[in-house]
């Protein structure tokens, strides 16, 4: 018997593919959901920036008919320098390697490092005994030979009365006279070896030669030196008065030798703030050549440094007067504004409007401009607030008062509270009250015994409402009292 085939699909496995088939769907659901969900987040955070920055600006912004509030200056007339800067080192006027002159011990240094010293003062000793025995040996010479040269001159008397009695060669007496040419010359040469040697012996004392202040000591006590040791003794180095090396651009050489011409230049030295000047003093040369490689000329000035504020190898930055501005009109620098048209200013009219009006800068610093034309003296120009200033605006002008300074430490702290913000006595506490009220001439008030009044006012009340406890008040107290009934206090 034929069996037909069962045609009808197994469920389970049609289940599985339709399950198959509608993940994809799922997940791309849940995946477009998500985006979908983000997307609103991000447009919400971006909603309210946008609504608080437009806010912000509303609030910044100035309407036409409200005036602009500025802070102004007037033009004035003063003479004002004209300084070129530069940057240049610290050097020293005088540095001088101390090396000794002899070859020998040294058996004493007399100077500390780092210490001020004289020309002449003695920075140490070399054994003097060898060159005081040549001293020696040259003056005992000499004293040699002006005992022969005594007797030769003896000679010299008999030979001329020989000679004059005829009793003896006027020959010998000519030689005799030779003989004491040569003995005088000999003499000489013996005072020029005890010179010699009176010198050398000096120069076992190593001697300062010139006034500065002495360096690192190079050599200790006992050892040998020569006098052809390339270290030496010591450096001293001359620091009052010292010179300070600096250059200008090419471009300033006329000027400055113009200036130059017409006397003594001053020079200003800045510290490390770059503000303050430190010590002045004046050119001193200008090098006759420019460096090719910088394009720069270079300058010598000199200052006492009475302070010690400069120091050899040390980078300064340098000012050059070369001309004083006389009865120049300086305003701040802050009021000259620059525009497409050039430098202009804002001029400040009768009814408190602006004008905007060009003006010439002639020189121009950190703090003031000098203005050649387009301002007067009775001009009112502004310094601050052009951000929302126009051309015929109104303005309101405030007062540059200073800044508040702030407390460098916390005030005192009084035992009953803090100390108010307004830097008055006491703050919340009792004490406060009461040195607040003696500061404003109010009478002082027993604030303990009021609060306990209060207090005992609060509880009668609620006794009354309870009807189990009584508060009776007396001179300003209360006190508890047991049961229904309140009683006198006693």
């Amino acid at each position: 018997m034929l069996f037909k085939p069962d045609l009808k699909p197994d469920l389970g496995e049609t289940a599985k593919a339709d399950r198959e088939r509608g993940a994809p769907v799922a997940r791309r659901g849940r995946r477009t959901i998500a985006t979908v969900i983000v997307l609103l987040v991000l447009g919400g955070f971006g909603y309210v920036g946008w609504t608080s920055l437009q806010q912000r600006q509303s609030a910044n912004r100035i309407r036409p008919d409200q005036a602009v509030p500025i802070l102004a200056a007037t033009a004035h007339i003063k003479d004002v320098p004209v300084y070129l800067d530069g940057v240049g080192a610290v050097r020293a006027l005088n540095n001088v390697l101390v090396r000794p002159q002899v070859d020998g011990k040294l058996i004493s240094i007399n100077f500390v490092e780092g210490q001020d010293v004289k020309k002449g003062d003695v920075l140490g000793e070399i054994d003097p005994v060898i060159y005081k025995a040549q001293l020696d040996q040259a003056v005992a010479k000499k004293a040699q030979d002006e005992a022969l040269l005594a007797n030769q001159r003896l000679d010299l008397i008999r030979y001329q009365q020989l000679a004059a009695a005829n009793a003896g060669s006027k020959q010998q007496y000519d030689t005799q006279r030779a003989v004491i040419a040569q003995q005088e010359a000999l003499v000489d040469a013996d005072q020029a070896a005890i010179d010699n040697a009176r010198a050398t012996l000096g120069y076992t004392k190593i001697i300062a030669p010139i006034s500065g202040r002495t360096g690192l000591r190079q050599v200790d006590q006992g050892n040998i030196v020569h006098a052809s040791d390339s270290t030496g003794v010591a450096i001293i180095t001359q620091l009052q008065p010292i010179a300070v090396m600096f250059s200008l651009p090419q471009q300033q050489i006329v000027r400055v030798n113009a200036a130059s011409a017409r006397g003594a230049l001053t020079v200003d030295v800045f510290g490390n703030d770059g503000t303050t000047v430190v010590d002045t003093g004046k050119l001193a040369g200008i090098d006759n050549q420019v460096d090719p490689t910088t394009g720069t000329l270079k300058l010598k000035a000199e200052f006492p440094n009475a302070n010690l504020q400069l120091w050899p190898g040390q980078f300064v930055n340098v000012r050059l007067k070369v001309d004083t501005l006389a009865q120049a009109m300086v305003i701040p620098t802050s009021a000259v504004q620059r525009g497409p048209t050039g430098t202009f200013s804002y001029i400040i009219g009768d009814n408190d409007t602006v004008t905007a009006k060009p003006v010439t800068v002639t020189q121009q610093s950190e703090t003031e401009a000098v203005i050649a034309d387009g301002l007067s003296t009775s001009d009112r120009v502004v310094t601050t607030g052009f951000a929302s200033l126009s051309d015929g605006a109104k303005v309101s002008v405030g007062k540059d008062e200073p800044a508040p300074v702030a407390d460098i430490a916390p005030r005192k702290r009084n035992r009953g509270g803090r100390e108010g913000r307004d830097g008055s006595e006491g703050g919340r506490g009792r004490e406060g009250r009461e040195a607040r009220e003696a500061r404003d001439g109010q009478p002082a008030k027993d604030w303990q015994s009021e609060r306990r009044g209060k207090r005992g006012e609060r509880r009668q009340g609620d006794g009354d409402q309870n009807g189990q406890t009584g508060l009776v008040q007396g001179n300003g107290q209360g006190s508890e009292q047991p049961g229904n009934t309140a009683k006198p206090q006693p």
